[in-house]
């Protein structure tokens, strides 16, 4: 089978639809016209949201078939570092699983995009770990984080799925030092997050140059350096970040983001590819993000893809 080169995915985020808002916001966009709008702007595959957002099983594929749209992934947060906590929330990554399993099987296949579910200091101080250390986890605690995440590791793979790691804000795998950490002490490939990883003030082209070969998976956001600035310097919970419209369209931001692109392409990164522009629903109305969506996917096929 030839390799796919890059595969260009959106997310249900960029509608407003997210572990957040689903079940709870009215504004939530249904899922079928979201699915629509997707196709409309020329995306070939979409990751999966909250469990149960897009349908499971048959329901699952039937509209992911009938649109020929493939399954990019899906997010999942767990308590690596805790291994009681994290024992009981397996279930929860074998339903995530489960649906990989009924959803059409395509090339690239989906990823678990696999995420430290962080704590309530975290999730309070986003961008913090930054410049101090003292919110980050001490050496024993990085020890049981590593053999919980390897744990985790190998039960994706046992299923049949290689796994990927997310950097997410408010989480203890944010900052570049903890990113380090994290892929130093495991085997796990990595999420390249480009719009999260400004928040935890690193840099996307560094990363790339460092870990390239790491990389098995892609979030492409735009982020504002300056909305997230003054998140922090308010001391503003993780939270605020989609409610201040931290991520904008592409280009819109302080991402490097044609540089980003250019640097994956001369890598020879192959796989999954999946536009976020994380927004609260009612930020926007359906017509704008969907307009959104479409710039986006026009700015990466300027890039070829």
């Amino acid at each position: 089978m030839t390799e796919p080169g890059i595969v260009v995915a959106n997310a249900p985020i960029s509608y407003g639809a997210f572990e957040l808002t689903v079940g709870i916001d009215p504004a939530v966009p249904a899922a079928d016209a979201l699915l629509d709008h997707i196709v409309d702007a020329g995306y070939t595959g979409i990751d999966l949201g909250p469990i149960g957002f897009l349908g499971e099983g048959d329901l699952l594929r039937s509209r992911l078939q009938s649109r020929g749209l493939g399954l990019a992934g899906g997010y999942l947060e767990l308590p690596f570092s805790d291994h009681d906590a994290l024992t009981e929330q397996i279930p929860e990554l074998d339903a995530l699983l489960d649906v990989f399993d009924a959803a059409p099987d395509t090339h690239p296949a989906p990823k678990p995009t696999l995420a430290d579910a962080g704590s309530a200091i975290r999730r309070a101080n986003p961008g913090k770990a930054a410049t101090d250390r003292s919110f980050g986890f001490d050496d024993a605690a990085w020890g049981r984080f590593a053999v919980g995440l390897q744990r985790t590791v190998d039960h994706c793979r046992g299923r049949g799925y290689e796994p990927t790691l997310h950097p997410e804000a408010g989480t203890h795998i944010e900052a570049a030092w903890e990113i380090d950490q994290a892929l130093e002490r495991t085997d796990i490939g990595f999420c390249l997050e480009t719009g999260h990883q400004l928040v935890g003030g690193g840099d996307a082209l560094p990363t790339i140059e460092k870990w390239g070969a790491r990389i098995n998976h892609v979030h492409l956001k735009d982020a504002s350096r300056n909305v997230i600035a003054e998140i922090i310097a308010d001391h503003g919970s993780v939270e605020e970040i989609w409610r201040r419209r931290a991520f904008p369209p592409l280009g819109g931001g302080d991402v490097p983001v044609d540089d980003v692109v250019d640097g994956l392409v001369r890598l020879g990164y192959t796989g999954w590819l999946v536009v976020e522009q994380d927004i609260m629903p009612g930020s926007s109305d359906p017509a704008q993000a969907h307009a959104h969506q479409v710039a986006n996917r026009e700015l990466l096929r300027a890039h070829g893809l």
